[in-house]
């Protein structure tokens, strides 16, 4: 019986080793197979990325059309120097398919393209017995500024212009500011940031980040934007905005500067380009325009029908001269907002036409303690809308606002339609 019971046993041990051999054949399958796909994936050749621009933040590539925070570090912080040289650092160039393992690009030699240095003028130095002298002229020009002159001097922009003619992109590099004003009274400095767009669409807008706490800040981004002809860059202008962000309230403008691209020419490489920043030219005409609105009181189901049909002669609200404009409309009883709307906005339009319906519940009988407030805004995309006018309708407004309350009031059921002039908000 011994030798059958150890025969047996050697039986039963048999699966466990197959098992054992399987198990080890499939990690081993697994593995390969992978490694394969790998291979694969990593001999397909870079292409050119379809993206309308990218943004390049101190060697940082941001696609902005896909918000999911990737990064591709391609340059290293360490590179970054303390003291500023005259000469301004390289930019880079987005040409993804000519980067190395690291992911870092290759460094290129800048074209001097501007007869603006980056320096500021200095005054002219005379030499007389060896001793250098400041000229009469510079002194006179340098003591001739009164302290209201000195107080509006906003700062000094430095940005460079490119076009890559392989990509077909116009890239755009936000170098510095310089000499900013302190904003905040308190710490005596500012958090700048700037915001740019190509006129005259305003289609392409973007902006820097926020610097904390400065009067010179070192931007060095990049913005690339692809699909624009060279042939067309000469009907372009770029508008750079100058702001300090504020935690608490509207940030404040500090300056703006407008810099129309005919003339320019780009075929060189890159031009480094510097301008002083100007106070910002908010066009305000002698009217804020006007707005036709149509009004009908239900008194059986206590509703009141306001329509906004149309805008006719609104003011240019920026350098562009072309406004996107929207209307919000705010209900209030008893000087209490109880209900908001806002319509569509128009793109690019001084006379605007809306033709949107709105149905407010009115809470009491009557509308002795109910009025409208309509709100004609600029939209401006990631920052705050600018008002370009306002009106208000109701039982103690004056003028025509009035009028026309008092109208509906009088003939319930009648649709009534009225021009009214705006105001400034």
């Amino acid at each position: 019986m011994a030798p059958i019971s150890a025969s047996r046993e050697e039986f039963d041990e048999i699966p466990t080793v197959v098992g054992i051999f399987s198990a080890f054949g499939l990690v081993f399958t697994v593995s390969l197979f992978a490694w394969i796909c790998c291979q694969r994936k990593s001999s397909k050749p870079s292409k050119t990325p379809p993206y309308k621009f990218v943004h390049v933040l101190k060697g940082v590539d941001i696609y902005p059309e896909s918000l999911n925070s990737k990064k591709k570090f391609g340059a290293d912080e360490k590179n970054e120097v303390k003291n500023k040289s005259a000469v301004p650092k390289n930019s880079l160039h987005l040409d993804l398919e000519k980067r190395d393992l690291n992911g870092n690009f290759p460094k290129t030699n800048l074209k001097a393209g501007s007869p603006s240095d980056l320096d500021s003028m200095t005054p002219k130095l005379s030499s007389e017995g060896g001793k250098e002298v400041v000229s009469p002229d510079s002194l006179n020009s340098s003591t001739s500024l009164t302290s209201d002159e000195k107080q509006e001097k906003l700062g000094t922009l430095f940005f460079s212009l490119e076009y890559n003619f392989e990509k077909k992109a116009f890239v755009v590099n936000i170098k510095e500011a310089r000499g900013l004003p302190a904003m905040d009274d308190q710490s005596m400095t500012s958090d700048p940031y700037i915001k740019m767009m190509i006129l005259p669409e305003k289609k392409h807008k973007v902006k820097t980040r926020v610097l904390r706490k400065t009067l010179d800040p070192a931007f060095d981004e990049t913005f690339t934007f692809y699909g624009i002809p060279y042939t067309q860059i000469q009907e372009l202008a770029l508008h750079f905005t100058v702001l300090s962000f504020d935690r608490f309230s509207r940030d404040d403008v500090i300056g703006e500067v407008l810099i129309p691209l005919a003339g320019i020419e780009l075929t060189n490489g890159e031009m480094l380009m510097n301008r002083e920043i100007t106070k910002r030219n908010v066009r305000k005409s002698s009217g804020r325009g006007e707005l036709l609105i149509s009004l009908c009181y239900q008194s059986t189901t206590n509703t009141l029908t306001v329509v906004v049909l149309k805008a006719r002669h609104l003011p240019k609200s920026d350098v562009s001269g072309l406004s996107d404009p929207y209307v919000k409309v705010n209900l209030y009883h008893a000087k209490k907002r109880i209900s908001k709307k806002k319509t569509h906005v128009k793109k690019c339009t001084p006379n605007a036409v809306f033709n949107e319906l709105f149905v407010f519940d009115i809470p009491c009988e009557g509308l002795e303690e109910i009025s409208v407030e309509f709100l004609v805004l600029d939209s401006e995309r990631g920052s705050r809308n600018e008002v370009i006018g306002r009106l208000v309708l109701g039982a103690a407004a004056e003028g025509t606002g009035g009028e026309h309350w008092k109208e509906i009031c009088d003939y319930p059921r009648r649709q009534i339609a009225k021009w009214h002039a705006l105001c400034d908000g």
